[in-house]
């Protein structure tokens, strides 16, 4: 198949696309680091995409930020030479014109230009009329109106092959990831933009070779249509994000203990059992609400009394025996003490604005 190709392969197997993989280092660092990255890429993932940071935003001053222009040549190599597709960061229009006059396949936007709907819209005016496909990162903070927004001002500037890249959000304490990678947004985002494919940036959000199978595999699990890996000859020397890049033989072992999963079946035992399970779990939820619907009640009733007799909202050791006997309770059923702390504290905030509420009207 020649490189001219769409982006999704079919599978020969099955009518679920191929993964789109992007590899790549970090950043360009020299020609023959980039080519030597690329020819090892290129033997075992011959459909790959690969990446590398031309020009790097940098949190602070005197950090490698990138070889520049230079490393446009670079990477016109690699596509001469392996037939891969090649991709790159643009931040500014400059970049893009840049980008463009080199013959670069896709670019990508990172998540410091995505934080800003200008430098966006900027971008979004400057590709109209050009076929490139646009690959957005999400905003550094998590903000999924702001991810949604970029990727439509792109939209609305014509571009017709659009991506989501989930690279994770920062957070104080992302522990044990370097961001966090809050995948309950990006569920958000695919019931919100069903059309858009997400890519899962793993070395963002692992931020360590030691969790890029369980993210990768976790992303192949939420049915994302693809990886990128951050992918060096020599990690150790590597000028940025050293700790998180992997090599191409490590990448490869990595990737063949990855499992795709199907999105559907077409076996009708598997499909009537689903079904059934599905029903019961509906009845389940149905109960659910119902019961949080009690719960709701008692707490309005609770509110009035507080109300007649000047008490105040929060009681403290009210609040810690009720969340000590659900962790106790959600252990004893097999359900894990983070779910009960997190379930608990959403059901407290919402009874406390019920009594909010009822203290506070007329």
């Amino acid at each position: 198949m020649d490189n001219n190709s769409e982006i999704l392969i079919p599978s020969k197997n099955s009518v679920k696309a191929e993964p789109i993989n992007i590899f790549g280092p970090c950043s360009a660092e020299s020609k023959e680091q980039v080519m030597d990255t690329a020819r090892q890429i290129a033997a075992s993932f011959p459909y790959a995409i690969f990446r590398s940071g031309i020009w790097k935003p940098r949190t602070r001053p005197g950090m490698f930020e990138g070889v520049g222009e230079e490393g446009l040549k670079w990477l016109q190599e690699v596509k001469a030479e392996t037939g891969l597709k090649v991709i790159t960061e643009v931040a500014s229009p400059i970049h893009l014109h840049q980008v463009l006059k080199a013959g670069i396949d896709m670019v990508w936007i990172g998540a410091r230009t995505t934080v800003s709907p200008f430098s966006v819209q900027e971008l979004a005016e400057a590709i109209k009329g050009v076929n490139i496909p646009v690959f957005v990162k999400n905003p550094v903070n998590p903000d999924l109106g702001l991810w949604m927004g970029a990727i439509e001002r792109f939209k609305n500037a014509g571009v017709l092959e659009l991506y989501a890249i989930h690279r994770g959000f920062h957070a104080y304490d992302s522990s044990p990831y370097r961001n966090s990678p809050r995948w309950e947004i990006v569920i958000d985002l695919k019931t919100q933009m069903p059309e858009i494919p997400v890519i899962c940036d793993v070395s963002h959000i692992s931020g360590t070779p030691e969790l890029i199978s369980s993210v990768a595999q976790k992303a192949f699990d939420l049915d994302y249509q693809g990886l990128m890996v951050e992918t060096h000859i020599n990690p150790e020397v590597a000028l940025s994000d050293a700790k998180q890049q992997i090599t191409p033989a490590n990448l490869v072992y990595i990737y063949n203990t990855l499992q795709r999963r199907n999105v559907s079946t077409t076996n009708n035992e598997m499909l009537e059992k689903l079904i059934e399970l599905r029903s019961r779990v509906d009845s389940v939820d149905d109960s659910l609400i119902q019961l949080l619907s009690s719960r709701k009640r008692l707490v309005e009733e609770i509110g009035k009394h507080k109300k007649e007799y000047a008490m105040t909202i929060f009681q403290l050791k009210r609040w810690e025996e009720i969340l000590e006997r659900q962790l106790r309770n959600g252990q004893a059923s097999g359900l894990s003490s983070e779910f009960i702390k997190q379930l608990y504290e959403v059901i407290h905030t919402e009874s406390i604005r019920l009594q909010h509420t009822i203290l506070n009207s007329e």
